[in-house]
């Protein structure tokens, strides 16, 4: 019986550790860069995202939308996608990602491109200097299930829109 019971437990151990594994293993991402300037790179250590550089010289007029070049084609394996978020600097000067994050789908092979805006004072961005963050993640899989009625009775229930709280 402690045989039967050593062997589970050891095939348990091994399942989890294969789980594991597949879980926290590096995302393979191939990159084409225009020049070593653009390729991403983390500030820190402990960085979450990639800093993203203009390719070009933008400014950035009050309100205007502007699509900003980075340089930096992509193809992420399957299973992943990548997210452009705002940097907090530039965010704290109303320099913004506009659509953060903007998503990057794992089979889209165009440029990485930004759209910024500024929301206080023209910005003038210059080639090469860091706009945005890079944040790699890994996708669940996801299967839906068409019902005739969702349960409703939770504590937020129907509710949106500061519904639980002011």
């Amino acid at each position: 019986m402690l045989d039967r019971l050593d062997l589970e437990q050891k095939n348990t151990y091994e399942e989890i550790s294969r789980i594991q594994a597949e879980l926290t293993r590096a995302a393979h991402v191939r990159l084409e860069v225009e020049n070593a300037r653009c390729i991403p790179r983390k500030a820190s250590v402990g960085a979450t995202g990639y800093d993203l550089v203009s390719r070009n010289s933008v400014t950035l007029f009050v309100g205007d939308v502007v699509r900003v070049h980075t340089g930096v084609r992509m193809a992420l394996p399957k299973g992943f996608e990548a997210q452009v978020r705002s940097r907090s600097g530039l965010a704290s000067q109303g320099v913004i990602v506009v659509n953060s994050p903007g998503t990057i789908d794992s089979d889209y092979r165009g440029e990485v491109c930004v759209l910024m805006q500024s929301t206080k004072r023209t910005h003038e961005i210059k080639a090469g200097d860091r706009i945005a963050q890079l944040v790699i993640q890994r996708l669940p899989e996801v299967e839906f299930e068409i019902v005739e009625a969702l349960e409703i009775d939770t504590v937020r229930g129907m509710g949106g829109f500061g519904s639980t709280g002011e």
